[in-house]
């Protein structure tokens, strides 16, 4: 039988999108059975769609806190997955030396689309509906029989 892994780190340019949404979405789906944290390759900033779209679903991210790979509390993981090419090869770097699974999901980056409110909160929800269809067939379907 299939195990989860015990510890997991998302990963994108900035851990202000795409990675906070997915750990929150694997926090939220898995609760404490796992280790689950988020961290980018640079510092981004604080943004408020992602809050909007994550409430939407019931999932509070105001109180994330943004920060790098260097500023990670623990750097002991299973499975690093990555969105964006930028933190793929972070990533890659990072685990030269360590036995870690690096998993590669190239997902949008939603604070690149233009236009108005509604336009730029449907790219945010578009990403986190992906993240959470690609978070569900990764980790939430019934283990394989061995």
């Amino acid at each position: 039988m299939a195990s989860l892994p015990s510890a997991i780190l998302f990963a994108c340019s900035l851990n202000a999108v795409r990675s906070p949404m997915a750990a929150a979405i694997m926090k939220h789906l898995l609760g404490q059975r796992i280790f689950v944290d988020s961290a980018g390759v640079r510092l981004g900033e604080h943004d408020p769609f992602v809050d909007a779209v994550m409430d939407e679903i019931g999932i509070d991210l105001s109180k994330h806190r943004i920060k790098t790979f260097d500023q990670l509390d623990d750097d002991y993981f299973d499975l690093i997955i990555t969105l964006s090419p930028e933190a793929h090869h972070k990533a890659l770097a990072m685990t030269r030396t360590l036995a870690c699974d690096v998993e590669f999901w190239p997902t949008n980056d939603a604070t690149a689309v233009d236009g108005n409110r509604e336009t730029r909160l449907d790219a945010y929800r578009n990403v986190r509906d992906a993240l959470l269809r690609r978070i569900e067939e990764r980790f939430s379907r019934p283990p394989a029989d061995v």
